[in-house]
């Protein structure tokens, strides 16, 4: 779903991270609240003041949406569906999921936490803005933003737009009564995919009539929701295509393995170009040593072709980008995706048992959605 992301630190066994478009969303907050929000509504404090409370309030959102997407995991790891981590980006957060809910229950009390967490931490985050009264402090003021702050994100998540939160619930509902996670599905993303489409067009009326930058940010929301409600229930097809569908099954037996004492010149001439692949396990005495790929001979001169040997530049089993045969295919697609590799090597304890590229993978994929897509 990201790009390149930063892991930040691990809670309760999942990893959070954030993605390069946070520090735009993170910087905008900070604009918005020293320089608009807090001067209008506490006035006359100095300029140092509201920067430190901007700064507290973008805080504050983090761990807000954190621990909403925290919620949303630990509930989903209960019904027993695998969760990757949590994602902060440019729009807010991710809870990332390996696959779809095992019942509708699952679906409404796992979309329904996060709603709920942030009403916990709305109250929690007023009745601690309100301990000192009318007299107020730049630290209470920061509370009760916080607090209004997440009744908002309560509300705007049970929006029946799927993905979000409150499109999930619709989804839990409709699955319930048609028993069909795949009808629900369509029905929900299509609901999400039209409240995308009218956030767009409300963005594109609040432009033309001023408000240039509030519209674009309606747009850009907008067209966030519509293209996510058309990947979810994309994403949804390739799960039910690919379900079953192991590494094992797609995988290239007759691996090419190449030995650690091979020059660098001759990888290329012998098997770079004569079996037109990208990336060959490194194999010694039986044993995998490592992986070596075209990547890696970029940076190299030519002249050092003829006496550099691959054992130098190879990348050693705990940094390649590897695979279990008994993984799911997709789970595999996945890694290569967020890895930014272009095959996965395919090992069984000290053994090579194959190589698995992205086009493979995409290949069959291909093949079922042209027949078995309805």
């Amino acid at each position: 779903m990201f790009g390149r992301s930063l892991k930040l630190f691990r809670i309760l066994g999942f990893d959070v991270r954030v993605d390069i478009s946070w520090t735009f969303f993170a910087l905008l907050i900070a604009m918005s609240l020293a320089l608009g929000f807090f001067p209008a509504v506490y006035k006359g404090w100095p300029a140092a003041t509201y920067w430190w409370m901007a700064i507290g309030g973008v805080i504050g959102v983090f761990f807000s949406i954190v621990i909403h997407e925290l919620s949303h995991s630990l509930v989903s790891r209960a019904f027993g569906t695998g969760m990757t981590g949590i994602t902060l980006f440019l729009f807010g957060g991710v809870a990332e999921m390996q696959g779809e809910p095992e019942s509708a229950k699952a679906e409404f009390f796992t979309a329904i936490a996060g709603p709920a967490i942030s009403i916990v931490l709305g109250v929690l985050f007023l009745w601690l803005g309100g301990v000192g009264g009318e007299d107020r402090t730049p630290l209470l003021a920061l509370f009760d933003y916080l607090g209004r702050l997440n009744f908002v994100l309560a509300i705007f998540n049970m929006i029946p737009a799927f993905p979000m939160d409150g499109g999930r619930v619709l989804r839990s509902v409709l699955w319930a009564v048609k028993g069909d996670i795949r009808w629900a599905t369509k029905w929900a993303s299509g609901l999400g995919g039209l409240f995308g489409f009218m956030l767009m067009m409300l963005g594109l009326f609040a432009a033309l009539s001023g408000g240039l930058v509030q519209g674009l940010w309606w747009f850009l929301i907008g067209m966030f929701i519509r293209s996510a409600a058309q990947g979810s229930y994309q994403q949804m097809e390739v799960r039910r295509l690919m379900g079953g569908v192991t590494v094992r099954d797609l995988m290239h037996k007759d691996a090419h393995v190449v030995p650690p004492s091979l020059t660098i010149g001759e990888l290329v001439d012998k098997y770079v170009y004569e079996f037109q692949q990208t990336a060959f396990p490194v194999s010694e005495h039986g044993r995998f040593v490592g992986v070596v790929d075209t990547a890696h001979l970029k940076s190299l001169p030519r002249e050092d072709w003829s006496r550099k040997t691959v054992r130098e530049v190879m990348t050693p089993p705990e940094d390649a980008a590897l695979a279990d045969p008994a993984q799911d295919a997709i789970a595999a697609l996945q890694s290569l995706q967020q890895g930014g590799a272009d095959t996965l090597i395919v090992t069984e304890g000290n053994r090579v048992l194959g190589t698995l590229s992205r086009s493979d993978v995409m290949k069959l994929l291909g093949l079922k959605m042209d027949l078995e897509s309805a």
